[in-house]
């Protein structure tokens, strides 16, 4: 059976080891990612696939839903043997596809502490920064982030959507372990951050992996590759995104467990050097021709 142990292995942080390929816990939501799953049942079943499957990453936020996830998780899964919940907070929900980031110290103890106790967790090991807030100054966010972190409530520190210049300003303050920023074949704005974590070692996460944009038609690299490989446009595209770097960790996330045993099949699938060229040529040219 194919699992996401064929993906390799990172260490975030430099001592939490972790299969890279991982699953993201957004869509086991509502609609807009508000509320309560269409089918609780399927979600359930989903999330409890994915040890099954290998992965060892479960990427969550206490806005999804806003709660739904955290609370999901911990009923399928507690008490984890095995896997790193990583959790994020900072965004406010205010309805369907609505975000607003709020900053306040104050309010991200609440996040993370709200966390612990949704996950039934008394550390989190990696704890992200949803966004920084413009209600604060950032040094502020960071402050209160280095002293969860000196407390013992978190492990490890990640942000999220963030340029090199925040991540070194950030890491004034704490080590910053992992990055996750929309990265995919079509989407290369954040390909210097994606290069700066390569060169620094830290972990980036990329969201929307499986985004294709304008690659997912007859005839492309993308649609040839996973013809010929036997296998679906998804696990072609996360084969290159492991390919791209080595401190890559992909979290295509689902609410079905034949799309999430579908997405693992990228875990397994080396392209050759040929293969990687002409996807990166063909995304590269979508991406600059705006997807």
């Amino acid at each position: 059976m194919t699992t996401a142990r064929s993906s390799g292995t990172f260490a975030i942080g430099g001592d939490l080891t972790v299969n890279r390929l991982g699953f993201g816990a957004m869509r086991i939501t509502g609609s807009g990612i508000w509320g309560e799953p269409a089918d609780r049942a399927k979600a359930i079943a989903t999330l409890k696939r994915v040890p099954e499957l290998g992965i060892d990453l479960i990427d969550t936020a206490d806005s999804y839903g806003p709660y739904v996830s955290e609370d999901l998780i911990r009923e399928a899964l507690a008490p984890y043997d095995g896997l790193v919940i990583a959790t994020k907070g900072g965004l406010t929900r205010h309805g369907p596809d609505i975000w607003q980031p709020v900053g306040n110290p104050d309010y991200l103890r609440q996040c993370v502490l709200m966390s612990l106790s949704r996950l039934k967790l008394e550390r989190i090991d990696l704890w992200q920064l949803h966004r920084i807030g413009p209600d604060v100054p950032r040094e502020r966010q960071f402050e209160a982030i280095a002293a969860m972190r000196a407390e013992g409530l978190i492990r490890h520190v990640g942000l999220s959507e963030v340029s090199v210049e925040e991540i070194e300003a950030a890491r004034k303050f704490f080590p910053v372990a992992t990055v996750q920023n929309r990265f995919n074949l079509v989407d290369r704005t954040s390909e210097a951050v994606l290069d700066h974590c390569d060169r620094n070692g830290i972990g980036f996460i990329p969201w929307a992996p499986l985004d294709k944009g304008t690659l997912a038609q007859r005839g492309s690299a993308l649609a040839e590759i996973a013809s010929k490989r036997g296998t679906s446009e998804g696990a072609v595209a996360l084969a290159w995104l492991l390919k791209r770097s080595p401190v890559m960790l992909p979290i295509p996330g689902t609410g079905d467990p034949d799309h999430l045993a579908q997405n693992v099949r990228g875990a397994e699938l080396t392209l050759d050097d040929a293969e990687f060229r002409a996807l990166d040529e063909q995304g590269r040219k979508a991406w600059k021709a705006g997807g």
